[in-house]
């Protein structure tokens, strides 16, 4: 029997209220979202693996400027961009993930290099940036990443350090950490997260990101997580493995495992931020506990959904699938 398709998406959580944006703005960054949605959905429609499907949207997020991801991160204390990225694959658990990289174009692309030709989950700062050199992937000066408005986030917070916040500059237009989960026709679930990080961070800060089980998970057996919010918080949690072991352990369905980890055990703690994920019967959820969250997504429909406040949904009927 042919499984069922699904995909999801995010472009980080935070303190999003209307009016931050101008309807212009808004109207691109659903323009975004939807575009990277696309570009892991049609992978899924052809046949194609979750894991190449949430690779492919994800780098679609890193390619575009809005979000703190690839071309757009925020800026290190030094005035450089440090970047984690991490990638799993829910049929036999396989990961790949790097942190503190300075070069790869693509962040999730140099995860993936680490899944498939190192023996390694995880590799970090100048090491890793040697892996992906020697890696066949676009390489670029660290200058690409930058944009005025990332060198203005982080002007303003280097006049304020203490003022750190979710997001990333904690000033002006909001956006964070991107990530995909999927599932694919054959069954199979698979995770893709990516960032920047915070603005101003110091003495080789790493988040969740990178971290397998805490930022990003994906089990056949369960779910595939990908996790977007106050990265500290989400590693004390072990948010992405906890909502799979709800479900493994307790019979807890995607949403309801969700919500308890999300609504409960990261914000009982303080922790603000959410999570986009799937499950093997094609179950999808997308829960915050932020007042937005950047998102698309999917329906059991075909049809495809893009938001950015708590209570929005654009349904794009247009584009809906069969």
């Amino acid at each position: 029997m042919t499984s069922p398709i699904a995909i999801a998406l995010h472009g980080g959580a935070g303190v999003l209220q209307a009016g931050v944006l101008s309807a212009e703005d808004e109207n691109a960054v659903h323009a975004s979202l939807l575009s990277a949605l696309k570009a892991g959905l049609s992978i899924l429609e052809e046949g194609g693996s979750a894991l190449d499907a949430a690779q492919a949207s994800v780098v679609e997020l890193e390619e575009c400027p809005w979000f703190n991801a690839g071309r757009g991160a925020v800026f290190t204390d030094k005035g450089d961009h440090e970047m984690d990225a991490a990638i799993m694959s829910g049929d036999n658990r396989e990961a790949g993930a790097v942190a503190g990289i300075h070069f790869a174009r693509n962040p999730i692309k140099a995860a993936r290099a680490v899944l498939e030709h190192s023996d390694h989950v995880l590799l970090s700062g100048v090491g890793a940036d040697q892996f992906v050199a020697a890696q066949a992937l676009e390489h670029v000066d660290n200058a690409w990443f930058d944009t005025e408005l990332r060198r203005r986030q982080w002007q303003a917070q280097r006049l304020n350090p203490q003022a750190l916040s979710l997001e990333p500059g904690g000033i002006e237009k909001k956006f964070g950490t991107v990530g995909a989960v999927a599932l694919d026709r054959s069954g199979q679930v698979a995770a893709a997260t990516s960032t920047g990080g915070i603005t101003n961070k110091r003495y080789g800060r790493i988040g969740d990101t990178p971290l397998i089980g805490a930022g990003t998970w994906a089990d056949n057996r369960s779910a595939a997580i990908s996790a977007t919010g106050h990265g500290e918080f989400f590693i004390r949690c072990a948010v992405a493995h906890d909502i799979a072991a709800r479900m493994r352990y307790t019979g807890a369905r995607l949403r309801k495992a969700c919500d308890q980890v999300v609504l409960g055990e990261l914000k009982a703690l303080g922790g603000n931020g959410g999570v986009v994920a799937v499950a093997p019967n094609g179950d999808t959820a997308l829960v915050f506990n932020t007042p937005g969250m950047y998102r698309a997504w999917r329906d059991a429909e075909g049809g495809l959904h893009t938001a950015i406040y708590a209570a929005e949904d654009r349904l794009h009927v247009q584009e809906a699938t069969t």
